[in-house]
């Protein structure tokens, strides 16, 4: 059973007027809880390190950037959209935005074919790091990238993205390649959720909205403002995700979001506004995994920081039929690259 540790369950107030206290004959203003300063905190980076796309324009980054740059497209049977995703990153490459655009591929539907023929450079996920055992997830791939990413500042894109721009990954990249004290940069849109042939203009993430944001604004009020802690499109320092674990799957990304906030702090993240972000919509039963993967990677920071005592499980059991088949949830976390490095 997990237990939380002493001294972590938040303490319930009682709301109250607050009056000023007299000292000397001068009103003082109440002294703000520990939380209303978090609060306070996560606004101020929401004003101050929030941007929109527009002010990195592919010639901005072009000619005012110091760094190499590599994007990459971890792919799962993206054949649908990979062509259209590329045919906007490639003509990057040529204009000098980025250096190496790599798909590394998990696909039985022609994925890495239609890649190579557009000009990225593949790799298979499984030939990547063998020696760590069978790829585990989207997280696992990520991972096993890094060696063969050649950029100082790595951008990670998803391969499934419809109506994909090239702001995508300009976005994601402006903050990091021209704010020195940036070294993490995570994308947020708006999310069209889209049934049949009916599209409303909002309604997709409901694991970032039901799951993602309510862990960080109970456990991590500074991340508050982060609006899409599960997306995919992020750029990072490569100094810094040689650093940080990686979860192998669904968990990924609000993992490295919490980590680089623990080792390079709040001011040295950033978020971009990407506009609008369409993919296919999963099942309404299929998010309970995903759900269950953020909130285990987020148990298992706690565990680490002595926030939570107790065994984590490492599977989510379905309701119904399905209930005598448990999906195993991600039951290792690769280790940051650098201590493999170190200890070789």
């Amino acid at each position: 059973m997990l237990t939380p540790v002493s001294g972590a369950v938040p303490t319930l107030h009682y709301r109250a007027t607050a009056l000023p206290i007299v000292v000397s004959g001068r009103p003082r203003r109440p002294r703000l809880s520990s939380s209303s300063e978090m609060t306070i905190r996560s606004r101020s980076w929401d004003r101050a390190n929030t941007y929109s796309h527009s002010a990195f324009p592919p010639e901005r980054l072009a000619a005012g950037r110091e760094s190499t740059v590599s994007v990459c497209l971890p792919a799962r049977n993206e054949a649908r959209t990979i062509g259209p995703i590329l045919e906007r990153l490639v003509p990057l490459r040529e204009a000098g935005v980025v250096d190496q655009i790599v798909v590394v591929d998990r696909s039985s539907d022609g994925t890495a074919e239609i890649a190579r023929g557009l000009g990225a450079e593949v790799h298979a996920q499984d030939e990547l790091m063998p020696e760590h055992g069978p790829v585990l997830g989207k997280g696992d791939a990520m991972w096993r990238a890094l060696p063969v990413l050649t950029g100082d500042v790595i951008c990670f894109l998803d391969a499934d993205s419809e109506r994909f721009g090239a702001h995508f990954a300009c976005g994601v990249l402006g903050p990091v390649l021209c704010e020195p004290a940036i070294s993490f940069v995570k994308g947020f849109y708006r999310r069209p959720f889209r049934v049949g042939d009916v599209t409303v203009p909002d309604g997709g993430g409901r694991v970032t909205e039901l799951t993602a944001r309510p862990l960080l604004n109970l456990f991590y009020p500074n991340l508050a403002a982060v609006r899409q802690p599960l997306a995919g499109e992020v750029a990072a320092r490569r100094d810094l995700l040689e650093q940080l674990p990686f979860a192998t799957g669904y968990g990924v990304d609000i993992g490295l979001l919490i980590d680089a906030y623990a080792l390079a702090g709040l001011d040295a993240i950033a978020q971009v506004d990407l506009d609008v972000r369409q993919n296919a919509h999963k099942a309404l039963r299929d998010l309970g995994p995903m759900a269950y993967a953020v909130l285990r990677a987020v148990a298992v920071r706690l565990e680490r920081e002595g926030r939570l005592r107790g065994s984590l499980p490492a599977t989510f059991t379905p309701a119904g039929v399905d209930a005598a088949h448990p999906a195993a949830a991600e039951p290792v976390e690769r280790p940051p690259l650098r201590s493999l490095r170190a200890a070789a």
